[in-house]
């Protein structure tokens, strides 16, 4: 199998979050134990894992009755996925919003509750 480095889609270069996300389901072996981890919907990370896998052109994990486990392309692929995020940079840090935020009017009470007999609060009889 050839190195990630030498794999790309379209010309860019395998994304680090998609690499994260490998080495968090290598290291668990258990897809929703690793979106756990992660902080992620179980969803998004077959998503991530089947990109990945598109992406590398081979099967990272074979899934059967006994659990998940690496592959051989998942193997050669762990060790580099964790090169290549080790030597990635930092993520940019989101900026700061002052707390707050847009200002609201208030909206009282609520409604009063309704009374048998009784007309309507604020409410103007019909006249005939």
């Amino acid at each position: 199998m050839e190195g990630i480095s030498d794999v790309a889609v379209k010309g860019s270069p395998v994304n680090i979050t998609q690499l994260q996300r490998f080495v968090a389901v290598a290291e668990h072996l258990h897809f929703p134990r690793a979106a756990e981890a992660l902080g992620i919907p179980l969803a998004s990370l077959y998503t991530s894992i089947d990109k990945l896998e598109a992406e590398v052109g081979h099967a990272l994990f074979a899934r059967d009755s006994n659990g998940t486990r690496l592959t051989a392309p998942g193997e050669l692929l762990l060790a580099e996925a964790k090169e290549r995020i080790a030597a990635a940079p930092a993520p940019a840090a989101k900026p700061t919003v002052p707390a707050g935020g847009k200002a609201k009017a208030s909206k009282g009470k609520g409604r009063a509750p309704v009374v048998k007999g009784q007309p309507k609060p604020y409410k103007k009889r019909q006249g005939r």
